[in-house]
């Protein structure tokens, strides 16, 4: 099974891990490294981590964009880059041993209508040769790219039988609801921003997930930090749990989520379960580090049909809902 990726705004991801974050004095990393980054890049790297084919689609831009694809390319995965004329933009994360994680995201470079149309192009061309199963969606749109251009990504993909999986937020998610992909993928904040309303338990957040598939998704796989993960679909609604010894960093453990999920079928508590333990292995490696199946615990996570609707969601490692 092929998944073909498409993120508009990738990055290089660089982490280091610190003692402790002291403004204003100089820090000594005990621990660096540096990752291909971006939501769908991530997606890739967990699929092929999980030993399945994967194309990733990506402007690229300068040395930056050189070095994102040559890291892609060590991994295993197929680049199909779309040349653009600003630089790849570099992220930084501080890793505290507690497990705060302090990131600092560049804003990326400014995509043209020219580049737009060769990113839509590429993509379409690439669908075709590799007869992608999925298509993922994510991450934020750079500049120049309009909140509808996810929109008019899934509708394309949809005509031509290919299935949609959408992993972003904000307008960009809204604008992309009524194309009707088959799944999207919010965190707490992200499903409480699209329909306009806190969310306090996991009630809430069955409700938000309701009305997001009554606005055109086929389900939602809704990231709950440490309370857990919601799927709502056709066959019904599922929560799940799974333990995690120590948080090292969450960067990328949501991407690696939607990686697991995709592979174990995309619907149904079985794809949910693998979803679930592709995160909880996930945050326990250092950066943006993708697990193997030597790190994915499937039988330590808990699904259930009888969701615990008065419970509260927790707050994660750095004090946000996930």
């Amino acid at each position: 099974m092929t998944v073909l990726t498409v993120t508009p705004n990738p990055s290089l991801d660089r982490t280091y891990e610190i003692p402790a974050l002291d403004r204003g004095a100089v820090l000594r990393a005990s621990a660096d490294r540096v990752d291909p980054g971006g939501k769908g890049v991530n997606v890739s790297r967990a699929v092929a981590a999980a030993g399945h084919p994967t194309v990733a689609v990506l402007p690229v831009g300068g040395p930056e964009g050189a070095l994102l694809s040559q890291l892609l390319s060590d991994l295993g995965i197929a680049v199909a880059g779309v040349p653009v004329q600003g630089s790849t933009r570099v992220n930084i994360s501080l890793a505290e041993p507690d497990g705060t994680l302090t990131k600092i995201n560049a804003a990326g470079p400014h995509i043209g209508a020219a580049e737009s149309q060769s990113l839509l192009d590429t993509l379409a061309a690439e669908a075709a040769s590799s007869r992608a199963r999925w298509l993922v969606c994510c991450g934020s749109l750079p500049r120049g790219l309009a909140p509808e251009w996810y929109a008019a990504v899934v509708t394309r993909a949809r005509e031509n039988g290919v299935r949609v999986a959408l992993d972003t937020s904000g307008p960009a998610l809204a604008a992309a609801l009524p194309a009707q992909p088959d799944v999207v993928k919010p965190n707490a904040d992200e499903l409480a921003e699209v329909v306009g309303r806190p969310l306090t338990t996991v009630g809430d957040a069955v409700k938000a997930a309701e009305e997001v598939r009554g606005a055109g998704a086929g389900a939602v796989l809704a990231s709950l930090g440490a309370t857990g993960q919601l799927l709502l679909d056709a066959t019904g609604t599922y929560f799940a749990t799974a333990p995690v010894a120590t948080v090292r960093s969450d960067v990328g453990a949501g991407d690696a989520s939607l990686a697991g999920f995709l592979t174990a079928g995309g619907a149904r508590a079985q794809a949910l379960v693998s979803a679930v333990a592709h995160g909880a292995a996930a945050v326990q490696l250092p950066g943006s580090q993708m697990p193997t199946p030597d790190d994915v615990r499937p039988e330590a996570v808990t699904v259930t049909t009888d969701v615990p609707l008065d419970l509260p969601l927790l707050p994660d490692v750095n004090g946000a809902v996930r």
